[in-house]
């Protein structure tokens, strides 16, 4: 049986999400608890990476059991596998999903954050970017219109990616304060890798008045990763849902 293991991590204690040799990652935490909890090994795979530092508070994984287990089983796995990850580290839940369901491929939309307090505060050090500046807020809002819609996405990208295609459709991109934040949210049908990084970055030189609007548009336009803003620190950054078509769920009873 097939399961979406729906999991929220703090980054800052590791390298993404997806194992790597030379650091700790979330994957590999996951992957160790399991196969700990379970008695044998289980790998998983991720609806996505996330950069060294970036949070989640919604990232979904697939993964193969054996054992068919009901809604409760799956309630009392998710509180069990819970006590053997790091605190850094929690299951929301555990879902039954159709055989062939692929936390990755079947993924239609994912929804990213990006949190800025502008006031000095320790207890937001590894959680938001401390961005002191003022920033135009209006101005940002407006260039963040021109990346809605399905667009070559090239510049944002990190060099030497290994993708098909550099389109993606962008769905939502806005800015507004939350409490005593800035916040960036944007939602697309895929995102490059550093690309959301990459936009916070080139909006806030807009939000400078560093970049206009039309200087976004021939950003765009070019192409080129050395036309764009830096990329904003990974800290800051948040993956916040990802969204799956009903019919992989399988409903209890089924």
């Amino acid at each position: 049986m097939r399961y979406f293991i729906d999991i929220a991590y703090e980054g800052t204690l590791y390298h993404g999400w997806q194992r790597q040799p030379n650091g700790l990652t979330v994957q590999e935490e996951l992957e160790k608890a399991l196969s700990t909890l379970l008695r044998t090994d289980i790998a998983v795979t991720g609806a996505g990476r996330t950069d060294a530092g970036v949070h989640a508070t919604q990232l979904f994984a697939h993964v193969d059991f054996e054992k068919k287990y009901n809604p409760e089983d799956l309630g009392q796995l998710a509180f069990r596998l819970n006590r053997f990850l790091p605190q850094a580290i929690a299951v929301n839940q555990i879902i039954a999903v159709t055989a062939e369901a692929h936390a990755r491929f079947d993924a239609t939309e994912r929804s990213y954050a990006y949190f800025i307090h502008q006031k000095k505060n320790p207890f937001l050090v590894n959680q938001s970017y401390f961005f002191e500046a003022e920033v135009q807020v209006e101005l940002m809002n407006e260039a963040a219109k021109l990346l809605l819609g399905r667009q070559d996405f090239k510049c944002f990208s990190r060099s030497n990616t290994d993708v098909k295609t550099y389109l993606c459709d962008i769905r939502e991109a806005f800015w507004s304060h939350e409490e005593d934040r800035l916040v960036f949210r944007v939602t697309a049908d895929r995102f490059l890798r550093n690309m959301v990084r990459a936009v916070v970055g080139t909006l806030l030189d807009v939000g400078l008045q560093k970049t206009s609007i039309n200087d976004l548009k021939e950003i765009i336009a070019s192409g080129e990763r050395s036309e764009a803003g830096a990329s904003a620190p990974a800290h800051g950054l948040y993956l916040t849902a990802v969204r799956y078509p009903e019919e992989i769920f399988i409903p209890y009873g089924r």
